[in-house]
């Protein structure tokens, strides 16, 4: 799989292919990423499962369009609506969907300085609130349908409670993702159920990266991770 991503601005990474990695999909399921930017992690997602039926929401008319041509590209047949979050158009909003899967801006605007890159700041500052994207995935997931989020480890908080509060979910499973062993979890990826009654799960980290230390040129990912970004493996520790 290819995608097209814009030369200046913000470009997905690792996240969007670990985000697509742990949502729990099989043939036949639908899904609906919000904020899907070029489309990265639902190409990722459709890539794996086939017979997944994918719909990806994207606001801003230039990510939308490189998202339809990385769909086109791909053979994923995606569905691509340009809509923000907030103002879903009925086509979508009809619908139940059994995965929703969303990676938002990590940065409160509020908080902190801007970027000098004005592209990158529009996608990775929040303008939204974490509790209404909660609160518009929980009304789209069909009963014991699954949410999956990536995400900031210092945002773990409000996201657990925008769930509990906002989108009736059960128990989250938390898997904390480390860049080197001994080091803090940067960020984190949380899947929930929706009604679920299982209890909530902190798991071992994700090591990103082998060694203390960058060391030499070249790629250095784990073993794990590696099965995840070249051969397209599913997260087993989140399924």
């Amino acid at each position: 799989m290819q995608a097209w991503q814009p030369a200046a601005g913000y470009r997905a990474g690792v996240d969007a292919v670990l985000l697509a990695a742990a949502v729990p999909a099989r043939p036949g399921d639908t899904a609906l990423e919000l904020g899907a930017g070029a489309g990265v992690a639902s190409l990722c997602l459709a890539t794996r499962v086939p017979g997944l039926s994918v719909t990806a929401v994207e606001r801003d008319p230039a990510y939308a369009a490189l998202a339809r041509r990385n769909s086109a590209e791909n053979g994923a047949g995606l569905e691509l609506v340009e809509a923000d979050l907030t103002t879903l158009p009925e086509s979508v909003k009809a619908r139940r969907f059994t995965h929703v899967l969303f990676n938002p801006p990590y940065f409160d605007r509020t908080r902190g300085s801007a970027s000098p890159d004005e592209a990158r700041e529009v996608a990775m500052g929040e303008e939204t609130p974490m509790a209404t994207w909660v609160d518009v995935a929980a009304r789209r997931i069909a009963p014991l349908g699954w949410l999956t989020v990536i995400h900031r480890a210092e945002r773990l908080p409000e996201l657990l409670a925008a769930m509990v509060t906002r989108g009736g979910f059960g128990g989250p499973t938390v898997l904390p993702l480390a860049g080197r062993v001994g080091r803090p979890a940067s960020r984190v990826l949380v899947q929930a159920r929706k009604g679920g009654r299982a209890e909530a799960r902190l798991l071992a980290p994700l090591v990103l990266h082998r060694g203390p230390a960058h060391e030499r040129d070249g790629e250095d990912y784990t073993d794990e991770l590696r099965a995840i970004l070249r051969r397209g493996t599913s997260l087993d520790r989140l399924l």
